[in-house]
């Protein structure tokens, strides 16, 4: 199959999606949301919320109908990266070529912007018309799937793990743990939501889970390598900013060569936990590839 048209078709269906659910900037809060649909609307490659959509056709159901949860998935990676932005975290000016949103809406905009996102995330996810095609039950799910990688345990906690280590010498254990929470954890959350949505069993859905968190790792893994690699006009943000602010990641812990042997070994382990499947999970076995492929 051709993974980039898969990929661009699959943007477009949840860049529509996005457009249609998104509140308008409009009336009194016309700033609040034109801080949220600034960075929402920027631009990205989508992964979570196609890889949502392709664990759930790897299970041979239609995900059209429930593109709002891919869309929630989506909103909550654009807070995240609002929030990395900002000069107490990363202090970045450049995210997807363009300025970040602090330094459009300021500093304080851009936290509401964040917030604002992240808690419209599960309005979408909980919506009663999405009723009409899973079941409560499989909602609540999905509410407590994403709302655990996206909090303490997950993304945030990663976060907050990154920041602590910057300038510090860590372990092994430490870096993964960065990894595995602050990139790898929505990343297996976005395929989990689509094995949910697709009604997996319990066999499926623990493969699902291992595919989910390779490619993680996979993902993390390869964004270290792009950073040390990668110009800023290829990435879209400052090129070598890990190495500048003394971060934790795979180059400055084991060196590049044996970094790109790391992700290469992450996507195998993906690939080969899809066994199980038929063809029908072959976007899925091409997102791997294509994880450790890209350019930014």
């Amino acid at each position: 199959m051709d993974i980039k048209t898969y990929l661009n078709e699959k943007r477009l269906a949840v860049e529509d999606a996005m457009a249609s659910c998104m509140l308008p900037a409009q009336g009194p809060l016309v700033s609040h949301m034109e801080a949220m649909r600034y960075s929402l609307f920027a631009g990205g490659k989508r992964v979570r919320p196609i890889l949502c959509l392709a664990a759930a056709e790897a299970l041979g159901t239609d995900p059209v109908p429930l593109l709002p949860v891919a869309c929630a998935l989506e909103c909550i990676h654009t807070y995240s990266l609002i929030h990395d932005d900002l000069p107490a975290m990363d202090d970045d000016d450049l995210r997807r070529g363009k300025p970040t949103n602090h330094m459009v809406f300021g500093e304080a905009g851009a936290i509401l912007a964040g917030d604002g996102l992240l808690t419209f995330a599960f309005d979408l996810i909980s919506d009663p018309s999405l009723s009409d095609f899973i079941s409560d039950t499989a909602r609540l799910r999905l509410v407590q799937v994403i709302s655990r990688a996206a909090g303490p345990l997950g993304m945030v906690g990663g976060q907050a793990l990154d920041v602590a280590s910057e300038g510090q010498e860590v372990d092994f254990e430490t870096l993964r743990t960065i990894h595995r929470c602050k990139t790898g954890a929505l990343i297996t959350a976005a395929v989990q939501a689509g094995a949910i949505i697709g009604g997996a069993d319990d066999d499926h859905y623990a493969s699902l889970t291992t595919y989910g968190e390779a490619i993680g790792l996979a993902f993390q893994i390869f964004d270290d390598l792009l950073n040390v690699e990668g110009t800023t006009e290829e990435l879209g943000k400052a090129a070598g900013s890990d190495a500048d602010r003394e971060k934790a990641t795979y180059p400055a812990f084991f060196g590049v060569q044996a970094t790109r042997e790391k992700a290469q070994e992450a996507v195998a382990t993906a690939i080969a936990a899809l066994a199980g499947f038929d063809h029908r999970a072959e976007p899925l076995r091409e997102l791997a590839r294509y994880i450790i492929n890209r350019k930014r």
